[in-house]
């Protein structure tokens, strides 16, 4: 009989004292930094890696102006696409640009306003250029010969072995064999460099350097950006969590689809040992997902082009499977996070999809927290009556007092108030359901070019205190970046932000 009552007492105990790990994994809010760059490319964050890349200012996705040096006009795909190539445009917009798709260092497809690519008539049989197909081949490659002397002056040769000409304003041919550089030249066009938003993701990265030197660069880039020491530097200043962005092909790995490279899974895994190490957890973030679910460079997107819908929801939902099945029970697992920064998508097909993806997760883990991304062009609390079903799931909210002209004429003190009461306020209305509520992204940043130190740590603070009401917590981009104050390494290192 007393073994019976001991037996009862140890066991109340342990229900009421559960193990350090569960203890641990309810530690919420988390204080956590974003892993910006590591095992997904942002070259804006660390431009060196793409120095080795020839032709670099020609990466997948550039959007390039061709003008005719002889007629002075610019090549446009008549119609968006869907006709002939012309020569009849004075100034340069959406017709009279091109996406480039790298086929090699040189050799690239040109994809016009409506998607389809600039190729040789009749499947390559014919010398006009038209912009019909809606799949690059042969027929749609084009090599890009540069000018020695000047690299924006350029000629461009088509699959047959002859260089494209303008004829007239209405007839773009692939019949040339001469070789001159005269501006009065038929063959010669000015390459506008003038073009913004160039990518520089994953895509234009491994793409860039191409099979044969994509792998090495790539894992000595996994293998120092982040290490075990930045996890201890990070736990000995207050932080309790890691953000990590990964691509979809990750769920592929040793061998993803070309251009990618294998090797991030085992990055991804020594995060989770570093993080177990050092008490920390790691919130796993597919931050690019096949078909690009917001256009942008950490989209992993090949050119800019928002493609995710429907037909790419059960790809999507596999890779949630895969990282759940495999980090689901981890004792270091924060959290998986379904989908980053949706932007112009749709939100119906969205939400089949965090429906779809949960119930994955739930699958391998009943009890992990699923934290589902707030579309970026809608109100930030869209989803609140759609995660009233679920249990142990999270919004995420970015709040970035830049890229809106709104902060444009905003000065120091004017920002920190907006994050007291605006923020505040929004953050409020978020947390207010059955969801805990996530600041994902935020950062030390702001428009103000003459700020002092101090302002920076007013503001810094402002952020911290706001966004610590989170109840699921918060997370800086980015632990690492070129940029001083997006580095919350280098924030904590020269005394701009304290945590402990």
């Amino acid at each position: 009989m007393a073994y019976t009552y001991l037996f009862a007492f140890f066991l109340a105990l342990c229900l009421s004292h559960p193990p350090h790990s569960v203890l641990v994994a309810k530690n919420l809010p988390y204080k956590a930094v974003n892993l910006g760059n590591w095992l997904l490319a942002e070259g804006w964050m660390k431009p060196s890696l793409f120095d080795g890349i020839a032709n670099k200012d020609l990466l997948d996705g550039t959007q390039v102006q061709l003008m005719s040096t002889k007629f002075q006009k610019y090549l446009a795909a008549e119609n968006g696409g869907g006709a002939d190539l012309v020569a009849n445009r004075a100034s340069a917009s959406g017709w009279e640009t091109f996406k480039l798709w790298r086929v090699s260092d040189t050799s690239f497809n040109f994809r016009v306003f409506n998607k389809q690519f600039l190729g040789l008539e009749n499947q390559g049989s014919g010398n006009k250029i038209v912009a019909v197909s809606n799949s690059p081949s042969n027929p749609e490659t084009f090599e890009i010969v540069r000018n020695s002397d000047d690299p924006n002056k350029i000629r461009i040769k088509a699959s047959n072995g002859l260089f494209l000409q303008v004829q007239s304003e209405t007839s773009v041919t692939a019949d040339y064999e001469g070789t001159s550089w005269d501006e009065s030249d038929p063959s010669v066009f000015r390459l506008n460099d003038k073009v913004a938003n160039q990518l520089q993701g994953e895509y234009q990265l491994t793409n860039g350097y191409g099979p044969a030197r994509a792998p090495q660069v790539m894992h000595d880039h996994w293998n120092t950006y982040i290490t075990e020491d930045d996890f201890r530097f990070m736990s000995e200043n207050g932080l309790t969590a890691v953000r990590i962005p990964v691509g979809w092909w990750i769920a592929q790995d040793p061998n993803p689809p070309k251009p990618f490279v294998g090797g991030s899974l085992a990055a991804l895994d020594n995060a989770f040992t570093w993080a177990q190490n050092h008490g920390m957890k790691v919130i796993v973030d597919l931050h690019a997902v096949e078909g690009s679910q917001n256009g942008n460079d950490h989209s992993g997107t090949r050119d800019g082009y928002i493609e995710w819908g429907d037909s790419y929801i059960p790809n999507t939902v596999s890779v949630i499977d895969f990282l759940a099945k495999r980090y689901g029970n981890n004792p270091s697992l924060g959290g998986i996070e379904l989908m980053n920064e949706p932007s112009g998508v749709n939100l119906d097909s969205l939400k089949n999809y965090y429906q779809q993806a949960y119930d994955a997760v739930r699958k391998h883990s009943e009890s992990a927290y699923v934290i589902m991304s707030n579309p970026l062009d809608h109100d930030s609390k869209v989803l609140l009556s759609f995660v009233q079903s679920f249990k142990n799931v999270v919004l995420d909210v970015h709040y970035y007092n830049l890229y809106s002209d709104n902060f444009k004429s905003m000065d120091a003190q004017q920002n920190i108030d907006y994050i007291r009461n605006q923020r505040a306020s929004d953050l409020s209305g978020v947390s207010s359901t059955n969801a805990l509520s996530f600041v994902g992204e935020w950062t030390g940043e702001w428009n103000i070019g003459s700020a002092s130190k101090e302002d920076y740590q007013r503001y810094a603070e402002a952020q911290l205190d706001v966004y610590s009401r989170a109840t699921f917590g918060w997370a800086y981009w980015s632990y690492k970046c070129q940029y001083g104050h997006w580095s919350l390494k280098w924030m904590i290192e020269n005394g701009y932000i304290t945590l402990n």
